[in-house]
């Protein structure tokens, strides 16, 4: 009887058990290119996890996390993917750099599993392969050029400057910054590229001189490379105003460009006064000990709207949650005041394209908002 009874317990609770938790999979970056980004990122999410198991978790269930380092290499990154659908995830968040998390895709969506990047700004995530599984909720690079413009409209700019490195996100926001600044009028006088490993951008900053524009757009996104840039600008003695991409927004630049950055303003997606974000940061501070800025701020949105998505799907199915992830209208700590992230019908981009701020260094801190949205 005894054995009998134990039979029948382990056949209901066997499948209970091997229910308990929703892994949801991350693929991050921890030695490559994208570090600076993917870590904070990936702490917002780690965080973001604990309040929702705090919670009681999603459906009753604990969220489980299955972390993994691509290193930023898009043949490693395919592999993870695989790998993490292998494991059971419902959901992978990319927190990699954007080839990464492009060469991620055609993994993710040849066994339909849903997947979103919270941070990244390349515009082909979404238009290149018509993928019904992915999101994308990172500020567009050309969001970010049309809010600097946005920003620079009233300093009646002619002719300006662009600079960027040779990565390949430096790049394409480069092609958008280009693109937008054309569309308005602005003629690009000198346009310039730092080779990632180089050590001056004097060379590049000497032809920028020469060019005499109004301003200099930047939209590398190398740390080493840009702080060469701020060094050649400091040491010619160069006073055009720099608007730049939200790479800037990346809190290493209070250190690593010490003395070298006051007055630059650069877009962001992040606003200190916003009221979820006091309390997010309040939260954090509490919870780990440590000060949050606005790249935990991408990962603790991403983790959360995961979360509502499969709540609202009301199971683990993947087409339910790909349904209600569509439909999904979300506000989180990211965004100017009042943002709200969503997907029109048919787009699976959803930032908002008047969310973001451009705001300014004061001495060697990320300063205030001096500018929302894009009119």
């Amino acid at each position: 009887m005894r054995n009998s009874l134990l039979a029948v317990l382990l056949l209901f609770t066997a499948p209970v058990l091997a229910q308990e938790t929703i892994k949801i999979g991350v693929i991050t970056d921890r030695v490559g290119v994208s570090k600076p980004y993917s870590e904070p990122a990936t702490e917002g999410i780690v965080f973001g996890a604990a309040e929702i198991n705090r919670k009681g978790g999603i459906l009753g269930r604990k969220v489980e996390l299955l972390i993994e380092d691509d290193q930023s290499r898009p043949d490693i990154s395919a592999a993870l993917a695989r790998k993490l659908i292998d494991q059971g995830a419902v959901f992978i968040l990319s927190m990699s750099l954007t080839a990464a998390t492009q060469q991620q895709q055609t993994v993710t969506m040849e066994a339909k599993m849903p997947q979103m990047t919270p941070m990244n700004s390349g515009d082909t995530l979404t238009t290149q392969l018509q993928n019904p599984y992915f999101w994308q909720t990172g500020p567009l690079g050309s969001i970010q050029i049309a809010t600097l413009l946005a920003h620079a409209r009233a300093k009646n700019l002619k002719q300006v400057a662009l600079i960027t490195d040779n990565s390949d996100l430096g790049q394409l926001l480069a092609k958008f910054f280009k693109a937008g600044l054309e569309k308005s009028g602005i003629k690009v006088v000198a346009d310039e590229v730092v080779a990632r490993g180089a050590t001056t951008a004097t060379p590049q900053m000497q032809k920028i001189r020469a060019a005499n524009p109004d301003a200099m757009f930047m939209s590398g996104v190398l740390t080493a490379e840009n702080v060469l840039i701020f060094k050649a600008y400091r040491e010619l003695g160069l006073k055009i105003p720099i608007h730049s991409s939200y790479n800037l927004s990346v809190p290493v630049y209070m250190t690593v460009a010490k003395g070298l950055i006051d007055g630059v303003t650069f877009v962001d997606a992040y606003d200190p006064e916003k009221p979820e974000v006091k309390e997010f940061e309040t939260a954090y501070k509490k919870a780990t000990g440590k000060d949050s800025f606005n790249l935990h701020g991408y990962g603790y949105d991403g983790i959360m709207m995961v979360g509502e998505a499969i709540k609202r799907a009301g199971s683990t199915d993947k087409e339910k949650i790909r349904a209600a992830m569509q439909g999904l209208a979300y506000s989180g700590v990211m965004g100017a005041k009042g943002m709200t992230y969503s997907f029109p019908e048919g787009k699976r981009a959803g930032y908002d394209p008047n969310g973001m701020v451009v705001r300014i260094y004061e001495g060697d801190k990320q300063g205030r908002v001096v500018y929302v949205g894009q009119k």
